[in-house]
């Protein structure tokens, strides 16, 4: 574990997935913002202590876009997390996860993994940086330059340096600055245990949808990127799942997001500097500060950060996913696949899903 520059530059590395849909959520079901950014951040810290690797959680995405889109109740979203905590703690306890994991060979974990990388680079184009008009592009274009000009530079971390250019830029043109609440306290709710009703509810709204992509990337492609660039790491399948089970239990109790794993953000802290669980400590931190300092208005000094800088951010960690996903089975037939695994995750509705079906169809298909 280190806290250096480093740690500190890889800390922002997933910060451009993770903020705009805490904010979207918060939002649309009228979370208490301080606690969701609280848990958030405890779940942060949770997670790099105990791996040791720059290993974030994220808000499940499929969950998020339902959420944002459906304005759904806060305890049906805590329902949500629970039911799916439940069937991942069931999955993981009776070996079926891993059994699951088994049956992706490496061509379609890395045609997810392209798919990923894709789609966020997309995101990034098409909703971060397109809508700020010329500023964003402008913007953009400066975050570009200094990610490149001082990419790998040990001395000056580039992803610490297009951060804070982002935050002072931020807060010189806000109209008005975030006010801390006035003293330090511990902004939570009191536990509530969702209801039965909220649980199955939960489960056929949000953890069904949200299923297929926690296996194929929460669990399967995290796994295979943690061995891809910590070699050394002995993350398997099973800890994965049952870290991804406590936290939504954790989570749904305590009035937070549901989360997970995920190998974008993992890649997003390494590309930015990251090589130990220090990184997501310092992440998880800033939240915490945030939700204790600011209470309810967190979300206002987090997206102090703009719009256009998060989708810089979002561009490197997508990079950072297709260049993993070259390193695919020698075999032309293991490149074919994927490919189409990747372009399928990408263009079809719940693309995850059939993404991971066509790369496993082609490559369990009997020969013709």
């Amino acid at each position: 574990m280190r806290f250096n520059r480093h740690e500190l530059a890889g800390s922002f590395g997933d910060i451009g997935t993770d903020l705009p849909l805490l904010i979207g959520i918060i939002a649309a079901a009228g979370l208490d913002a301080g606690a969701v950014i609280f848990v958030f951040g405890a779940l942060q810290i949770f997670s790099g202590l105990y791996y040791r690797l720059p290993m974030p959680m994220q808000p499940l995405k499929a969950m998020a876009v339902i959420i944002i889109a459906g304005h759904l109740a806060p305890a049906v979203i805590h329902g949500g997390g629970l039911a799916i905590a439940i069937v991942m703690l069931l999955l993981t306890a009776t070996g079926l996860l891993s059994r699951i994991a088994q049956l992706f060979p490496l061509c379609v974990v890395r045609g997810i993994q392209l798919g990923l990388g894709l789609s966020l680079a997309s995101l990034a184009v098409r909703s971060y940086i397109w809508p700020a008009g010329f500023t964003g592009w402008l913007l953009a274009t400066g975050g570009f330059l200094i990610m490149l000009l001082l990419w790998q530079n040990r001395r000056l971390p580039a992803g610490l340096v297009l951060v804070t250019a982002g935050f002072i830029y931020g807060l010189a043109t806000r109209n008005a600055a975030p006010n801390p609440v006035g003293s330090w306290h511990l902004h939570l709710p009191s536990v509530a245990l969702p209801t039965a009703a909220d649980i199955v509810t939960g489960f056929f709204v949000l953890a069904l949808p949200q299923l297929p992509l926690s296996l194929a990337n929460s669990v399967v492609a995290t796994r295979q990127t943690c061995a891809d660039l910590f070699p050394e790491s002995q993350v398997t399948t099973r800890k994965i799942g049952f870290t991804y089970a406590l936290s939504n239990v954790a989570s749904a109790l305590f009035g937070g997001v549901p989360v997970c794993h995920g190998s974008g953000g993992l890649v997003g802290h390494y590309n930015f500097g990251a090589r130990t669980g220090g990184s997501v400590v310092i992440y998880g931190s800033i939240y915490v500060f945030a939700a204790l300092v600011f209470g309810g208005a967190a979300k206002d000094f987090l997206s102090i950060l703009p719009m256009a800088i998060l989708g810089v951010i979002l561009t490197f960690e997508a990079f950072g996913l297709v260049r993993l996903a070259q390193r695919t089975e020698a075999s032309r037939f293991g490149k074919i696949i994927t490919v189409a695994t990747g372009i399928v995750c990408v263009v079809a509705p719940h693309g995850f899903l059939f993404g991971s079906l066509v790369g496993l169809f082609l490559y369990y298909a009997p020969p013709a």
